[in-house]
């Protein structure tokens, strides 16, 4: 996902590798395999946020945001801003419950479809007839 979607940009400035990675001191062989998707994209945000600004991103844009949401799926980390909205990562065991193959309650999709509305507060989630929700220690 990283990868294709960095040589999407880089295409859209008309940026081969060998152009974009000597302008920003970037080493072209581990710019390939990132984007062939052998190596894994860069974790510190530091470094990301200066990539994203080398190939033209603008903070807070769809393509900002899709650049730092791709870099922590590679890596298998949920993206740092869906963990620190209370809203959204009180959702995450529904989702995670719905991508493991099994339905989430009629309970649940009405409170997503709420909280996306905005008529819904988040709640707490019930596993086995305990209560649950995300620990906050989650989103430091």
């Amino acid at each position: 996902m990283f990868g294709t979607f960095i040589k999407e940009l880089r295409a859209r400035k008309w940026l081969g590798l060998h152009e974009y990675c000597p302008e920003n001191s970037h080493d072209p062989s581990i710019w390939s395999k990132i984007g062939r998707e052998i190596l894994q994209p860069p974790q510190d945000e530091d470094t990301l946020r200066a990539r994203a600004g080398q190939l033209g991103l603008k903070p807070g844009s769809d393509n900002w945001l899709k650049f730092f949401e791709f870099a922590a799926v590679e890596a298998g980390r949920i993206p740092v801003h869906i963990l620190q909205d209370e809203k959204l990562a009180a959702q995450l065991p529904i989702f995670f419950r719905t991508l493991s193959g099994r339905e989430p309650s009629l309970e649940d999709v009405e409170n997503l479809l709420g909280i996306a509305k905005g008529t819904t507060q988040p709640r707490a989630i019930r596993t086995n007839s305990n209560p649950r929700t995300i620990p906050r220690s989650i989103c430091d």
